[in-house]
C-alpha cells in the first residue's frame, strides 16, 4: 500500500509500504476516507518540533471500516468511523477515568501520525490504518455527517470542546474569551464555535489574522480588535489560550476572573513566564496538556447533528488525495485530504 511519508523539511512522499494486518481479535483495519491537517503538522513540516522524519504523517481521520477481529462487536466492515489520533484500550485505569490520553497500556503519547514519537503507529495518509481497540476507540459517524466536514473531531475539534465543554457545562452561560493564532489557528475558532453553541452569554476571540477572524465571527465569536496581547483584556470566567505565544497566554491568564479557569492548548517548546502571583491573586485554575480525545468525540458529534456546530467553516480546502504531497507543505490554514473526487 501507499502511505505519505515526512521525510525532509518541506517534502513528502508517497512510499510503498507493507499493509497491515489485523494483529488481534480486537482489532480493526481502516480504511481513511477524510483526513484533516492539524495545527502541529504545519510546525511538524517545517522541523520546527521535536517530532523529526521519517514520519507516516496525518492523525485527523474519517476512515471506512474494512476488517474486524472475531472479538470486535460494535462495528462492522463498511461502516465510517471516527478514528481517535490516540491510542487508548478502554480498560485500564487512566481510560476507566476518560483520561485516554495517557493510556497505560503501552509507551507514553501513542498516536497516529508522528512517527517513533508517537509510537510508530502510521499516518492516516495511508491506503490502510490498524486499530488496536476496536470497540473502544472507533467512534461510528453519524448518518448524514460528512467525513470532510467531520474530520478533525479526531483531535482538533475535541482538543477545542475540551477547553469550554465541561466549564460551561459547569458554569452555563458564563462570558468566554478565546485567543487564536497557533499554527493555522483551527483550535482557537473552534473553541469559540462550541463555547457558542453551548450558549456562552459572549464569546470574545482575539487573533491577528484577518482570515481566522473571519471565520471565528461566523462561528458565533464577538472578534476583540487591536487587543494588547500580555495584557490584560476584560474579566472572563473562561478563557482559552489558543495562540502558542507567550503574550497571548499572559493575556488569557490576566483575563481569566476570580475563581475562573484557563485552559491553553497551545504547545511551548520554551520555558515560559506566567503571572503566578495575579493567579494566586484571583484563584485561578491553569490547564494545559494533550487532551483525551476519545470521551469528547461524542458530545462533539451531538452538536454537529444538532446543526449547532459547523466545523467545515474553519476548513480552507479540500484536496484531492493524490495531490496532497504537493498542497500540505505550504498550507496555511486547515486543509482537508479527500479520497472523494474533487472539482
Amino acid at each position: 500500500m501507499q502511505q505519505l511519508t515526512f521525510t525532509a523539511p518541506q517534502t513528502l512522499l508517497w512510499e510503498d509500504v507493507p499493509e497491515p494486518k489485523l494483529d488481534g481479535d480486537g482489532a480493526a483495519i481502516v480504511r481513511p476516507l477524510a483526513v484533516a491537517t492539524c495545527d502541529l503538522d504545519s510546525a511538524i513540516l517545517t522541523g520546527k518540533t521535536p517530532f523529526q522524519p521519517p514520519i507516516a504523517l496525518g492523525h485527523e481521520c474519517i476512515g471506512e471500516v474494512v476488517d474486524v477481529g472475531d472479538a470486535v462487536t460494535s462495528i462492522e466492515p463498511g461502516e465510517r468511523v471516527v478514528v481517535p489520533f490516540q491510542i487508548s484500550c478502554g480498560d485500564c485505569g487512566a481510560c476507566r477515568e476518560r483520561r485516554t490520553g495517557n493510556c497505560e497500556t503501552g509507551p507514553p503519547m501513542q498516536m497516529y501520525g508522528f512517527g517513533a514519537g508517537g509510537g510508530d503507529w502510521g499516518g492516516a495518509l495511508s491506503d490502510l490504518l490498524r486499530i488496536p481497540y476496536a470497540d473502544h476507540m472507533l467512534v461510528p459517524l453519524p448518518e448524514g455527517v460528512d467525513p470532510e466536514a467531520a474530520a478533525s473531531v479526531a483531535d482538533n475539534v475535541v482538543d477545542a470542546w475540551r477547553t469550554v465543554g465541561p466549564q460551561l457545562e459547569a458554569r452555563p452561560g458564563a462570558e468566554v474569551l478565546v485567543i487564536g493564532g497557533a499554527g493555522p489557528g483551527s483550535i482557537g475558532m473552534y473553541a469559540a464555535g462550541i463555547a457558542s453553541a453551548l450558549g456562552a452569554a459572549r464569546v470574545d476571540y482575539v487573533d491577528s489574522d484577518h482570515d481566522c477572524n473571519a471565520r471565528a465571527k461566523r462561528l458565533g465569536a464577538e472578534l476583540l480588535e487591536d487587543a494588547d496581547l500580555g495584557e490584560k483584556l476584560g474579566s472572563y470566567p473562561i478563557t482559552v489560550d489558543a495562540s502558542s505565544n507567550p503574550a497571548g497566554l499572559r493575556s488569557a491568564l490576566r483575563s481569566t476572573a476570580r475563581d475562573g479557569s484557563c485552559t491553553s492548548t497551545g504547545i511551548y517548546f520554551e520555558d515560559t513566564p506566567l503571572p503566578l502571583f495575579e493567579m494566586y491573586s484571583r484563584g485561578c485554575t491553569f490547564i494545559t496538556g494533550r487532551c483525551h480525545a476519545r470521551p469528547a468525540i461524542p458530545p462533539v458529534l451531538d452538536l454537529i447533528v444538532a446543526g449547532k456546530l459547523e466545523p467545515e467553516i474553519v476548513t480552507e480546502a479540500v484536496v484531492p488525495w493524490d495531490d496532497a504531497p504537493d498542497a500540505l507543505p505550504h498550507h496555511e490554514y486547515k486543509q482537508v485530504v479527500s479520497r472523494r473526487e474533487t472539482g
